[in-house]
């Protein structure tokens, strides 16, 4: 069995943690393999602790060993970086995104997109994610194999962006929805065929079941109040799923389909946008640790908010949609904010889920706008995110023992939390240990001496020794 950086526990919790029941595990690519000290550290660990002055960071085999003081010297056979008190933090994590590889419209009479194509645009997406320092996602729903093709690809060496972990399909009752998606339902009536759902989904490569517990506000044939499925028929997705070790995550928008979801104990919450209203459900919630992704910034790009609007109050709206539905989203940027404080006041645990592409960092400043502390944004992209995903025994915080998944700013995002929607900002993204992305590796001055580490002509993401040699003698 393949092992990324931290050995997997075959038998912890029942055998929820087999290495097969996350594909996205087994698909990782190699992990660094040389030792790597970056010292002079601010650190934002994500475990609740305040930032740390000096910190320092030994990475070995794609793993963080040690985390100790920056007075300590190198370790023996360690490449040292000195990080200039910039603030090094875990990767982040979107746990609500629909990575897809948009293609974008063509003039008339001009040539039409190939089949395939979309391919193309997704690898540089994900691309991109890195730039961001965002090191995880997880897709609730694209265009057919899209995912597990581009997590293919990755894995073989192609290209390097995110972990990847995708729900394969959507599982929902025959519904409108089927009609707008694409190829991103898989629509099923009765607890058979339900259940066979499920087993599609993970012969497919799924890490996770996604169901529709109620219909989508994002058109306009569906009403999201009511629930979708029947008592039973949602049992067998959960059941089924769980019986095989996997997590469920619920599109959940109004209330009588959140309380179906809490009740047969789904593992994430998606949207919840209504759940302030129901404070029994919170605190049932939070009793189970269930997780709320309250997905912010989707109501804002469907009322039309540009991504330079944090707070929405007076800013100008160039909707595309329906008015209907932009009606909808817009009392829904409401309604969900005021879910999401009275989810932090219960208790429950909040994961971050942008549910648009590439915007992490905007979906913190936004948190942060409607009522969240910096760090608890934080906290909601890295720890409790990987909390949501079920990989939090692997990533999410800088602790020993978890996978070298590590982004460092150029500057504080606890106090300027937008230098996260900069690459500019991002100066260093480590995966497994092997640097991905960031300035450090962009900058043209450096021309000669770092390549980006998926280019063909530059070292392979796990040759640090290349990286390192060319690296000595310079400081930063």
């Amino acid at each position: 069995m393949r092992r990324s950086g931290a050995s997997l526990s075959l038998a912890a919790e029942g055998g929820r943690h087999v290495a097969h029941r996350f594909p996205a595990l087994i698909a990782a690519p190699a992990a660094a393999q040389e030792r790597i000290w970056l010292t002079g550290a601010r650190l934002f660990d994500g475990t609740g602790s305040p930032l740390r002055e000096n910190a320092a960071v030994l990475i070995e085999d794609g793993v963080i060993r040690r985390v100790a003081d920056a007075a300590e010297p190198c370790p023996d056979g360690a490449w040292p970086l000195e990080v200039g008190r910039r603030v090094l933090m875990p990767g982040l994590t979107d746990a609500h995104t629909h990575a897809s590889g948009t293609v974008p419209q063509v003039a008339k009479g001009a040539e039409e997109p190939l089949p395939g194509i979309a391919a193309q645009f997704l690898q540089t997406e994900l691309r991109d994610y890195l730039r961001f320092g965002v090191t995880t996602i997880r897709v609730v729903g694209s265009q057919g194999l899209l995912p597990q093709l581009a997590r293919q690809a990755m894995r073989y060496g192609a290209f390097r962006g995110p972990r990847l972990l995708t729900c394969a399909k959507i599982i929902s009752a025959t519904a409108p929805g089927g009609r707008f998606y694409g190829d991103m339902y898989r629509e099923a009536d009765g607890q058979d065929d339900m259940r066979r759902a499920v087993r599609e989904q993970i012969r497919a490569g799924a890490d996770f079941i996604k169901v529709m517990t109620t219909g989508a506000r994002s058109n306009e044939l569906e009403d999201p109040d009511p629930l979708q499925l029947t008592e039973p028929e949602l049992a067998a997705v959960t059941d089924e799923a769980h019986r095989m070790g996997f997590r469920v995550a619920a599109h959940a928008e109004g209330l009588d389909g959140c309380a179906a979801a809490i009740r047969h104990g789904v593992d994430t919450i998606e949207h919840g946008i209504y759940l302030h209203r129901r404070p029994d459900l919170l605190d049932a919630m939070a009793a189970a640790g269930q997780v709320l992704v309250p997905t912010l910034s989707g109501y804002y790009w469907m009322a039309g908010l540009s991504e330079e609007v944090i707070d929405p109050a007076h800013a100008e709206a160039e909707p595309d949609m329906p008015p209907v539905l932009v009606e909808l989203a817009q009392r829904n940027i409401e309604e969900g904010a005021a879910s999401m404080q009275a989810a932090r006041q219960a208790g429950v645990k909040i994961a971050l889920g942008s549910d648009t592409s590439l915007a992490a960092g905007l979906e913190i400043q936004r948190m942060i706008c409607h009522g969240l502390t910096p760090a608890e944004a934080l906290e909601a992209a890295t720890k409790t995110a990987a909390e949501a995903l079920g990989l939090d025994e692997h990533i999410g915080t800088v602790t020993e023992g978890k996978l070298a998944d590590l982004t460092i700013i150029d500057g504080d995002p606890l106090t300027e939390p937008h230098l996260l929607s900069d690459p500019s900002r991002i100066w260093l993204v480590l995966q497994l240990g092997a640097p991905v992305a960031g300035q450090l590796l962009a900058n043209p001055a450096l021309a000669g001496q770092f390549t980006w580490p998926d280019r063909p002509a530059g070292p392979r993401p796990a040759d640090m020794d290349g990286w390192a040699q060319a690296s000595r003698g310079h400081a930063y």
